[in-house]
């Protein structure tokens, strides 16, 4: 997780991620291989990477629409906490996450998608979900639009 120093989410804690390069033509998952080497320094191949989610943000902070791809690391990595330009990157057990300063909708919607659709056995396979989260209100609403839990 990354304790960001910078908006969004300024001064919350949230997973490594980033916009995706338009310009250049970068896929999703070309995004998530390039955000992760950039902010934790690890090498994933493509391979191991596994579209978990889509979350789409109608109004996110009264601005404007985002559109969200989450993606798992398959198998182990290993987290080397420190300083960088974004923020502070650390380890979290996921039984630590309820302490940390979340975002509302990672907190309330988007951890309890992801904790669904991890594998339920060893060497299982993710699930994935869809969500749309209207952030237009003070009152958060969302619809989940699609989800298969792990196996």
């Amino acid at each position: 997780m990354l304790r960001r120093l910078k908006a969004p989410n300024q001064g919350l804690a949230s997973p490594i991620g980033g916009k995706l390069d338009v310009g250049q033509g970068e896929s999703p998952a070309q995004c998530a291989r390039r955000e992760i080497l950039e902010e934790a320094e690890i090498d994933v191949p493509i391979e191991r990477l596994h579209l978990i989610g889509l979350v789409s943000e109608q109004a996110f902070e009264g601005k404007g629409h985002w559109l969200m791809f989450v993606y798992r690391v398959l198998g182990p990595v290993e987290v080397t906490p420190r300083d960088m330009r974004e923020g502070r990157l650390d380890w979290f057990a996921p039984e630590e996450l309820e302490a940390l300063p979340l975002p509302e909708t990672d907190r309330k919607i988007i951890w309890p998608l992801m904790k669904r659709a991890e594998p339920k056995t060893p060497g299982g396979r993710p699930g994935f979900f869809a969500v749309h989260i209207d952030c237009r209100t003070s009152e958060l609403t969302w619809s989940v639009e699609q989800e298969t839990p792990g196996s």
